[in-house]
């Protein structure tokens, strides 16, 4: 038999002690509170209990959690509606209210010692520690009256103003509001919990967001930079090719240029030969090298209308234009891929091919 030690000794442990014993609660050490759950590995706890060791374990519990069995270390698994989804077992709640109904039968009756105050006091003891009737003074309120919803005393339905009323004892309806009042605390949890994992999910889809947003940015710079890029390289590349066209069409004017300038030196010169010939000679030596100096004079003249020129507009590069617009005006309609307004900007598409 088993012993419990007191300031006396020893002594050996009563059968309600011991059943007592296996009607406490691993956690608070004190005997189960009601609702009592029982675990997939069939140890007990009080609900309260259970919650509060699955709050500690899961602060964030919006989609289920785990926690240990303190007895036995099995890891219990819940799902959305946490310890309210664990089954109550019935039995063992029925056999503390025998349990602490045989013990105020022995407090009654003179057999329980001074630990048994912490037990519940008996029915009629909870009656007598309800106050007193506001119309009968030596009256305990003890009935409620349904049709007012207000609690009142015997002889008020007796005598008082509620005769016409139906009432029913005033345990009776604490007992079934109090059940009620569970009922509603328990619903409250399970949509206090659908409310959390409600924000959860939408500070998660929140977090979500910014990163895909990050990724789009970044996406997007890349491709502006990309574009820049391009653009730069083709701006690089045309502007290469003006300057190469302008470099032959300036050698080549370069050159035609020179071939005059040697044809002016030359008729200078002839011109000089000519003015010093007629100016300074004799007829005879005149005479002798008129002919030859008339012929070479008549050849240079002739020659200066056929002097070659550029040809017409030879200095203009507007062939080396480049149209822009169109590049600009779908630069300027660049949207998303899924953005609004895309097959108005087909027409406006079409109608700038078709001008």
């Amino acid at each position: 038999m088993e012993t419990i030690e007191t300031g006396r000794g020893l002594r050996p442990l009563s059968p309600s002690d011991s059943l007592e014993k296996q009607l406490s609660c691993p956690i608070c050490l004190e005997m189960f509170t009601k609702p009592v759950v029982i675990l997939p590995c069939q140890h007990n706890l009080c609900r309260g209990c259970a919650s509060d060791l699955y709050d500690s374990r899961n602060p964030y519990h919006y989609s289920g959690g785990v926690f240990r069995c303190p007895t036995c270390r099995f890891e219990v698994s819940l799902d959305r509606h946490g310890v309210y989804g664990l089954q109550r077992n019935l039995l063992v709640e029925n056999i503390i209210d025998i349990f602490k109904q045989q013990q105020q039968e022995k407090k009654k009756e003179g057999g329980g010692g001074e630990g048994d105050g912490a037990l519940d006091p008996p029915l009629k003891d909870k009656d007598a520690r309800e106050p007193a009737c506001s119309e009968h003074a030596d009256e305990r309120i003890n009935i409620y009256c349904l049709t007012c919803q207000t609690p009142t005393c015997s002889m008020c339905k007796v005598f008082g103003q509620h005769r016409d009323c139906e009432v029913s004892p005033l345990h009776a309806v604490y007992q079934s509001q109090k059940a009620e009042l569970r009922a509603a605390a328990e619903a409250l949890g399970i949509a206090n919990a659908a409310a959390q994992a409600a924000v959860a999910q939408m500070e998660d889809a929140c977090g979500t967001l910014r990163e895909n947003a990050a990724l789009q940015k970044r996406r997007l710079g890349e491709s502006f930079d990309l574009l820049y890029a391009t653009l730069e390289e083709r701006k690089t590349e045309l502007l290469e090719r003006v300057s190469r066209e302008e470099g032959e069409r300036v050698a080549a004017l370069r050159s035609l240029v020179s071939g005059c300038r040697q044809r002016l030196e030359a008729g200078g010169r002839l011109k000089e030969t000519l003015t010093q010939t007629a100016e300074r000679s004799g007829a005879a030596q005149f005479l002798a090298s008129a002919k030859e100096l008339i012929r070479q004079a008549r050849e240079t003249a002739a020659e200066g209308p056929q002097m070659e020129t550029p040809e017409p507009g030879f200095e203009s590069l507007e062939h080396l234009a480049v149209d822009t617009e169109g590049a600009r005006r779908l630069l300027a309609r660049m949207d998303f891929a899924s953005g609004d307004g895309d097959d108005d900007e087909g027409e406006e598409e079409e109608g700038d091919d078709e001008e």
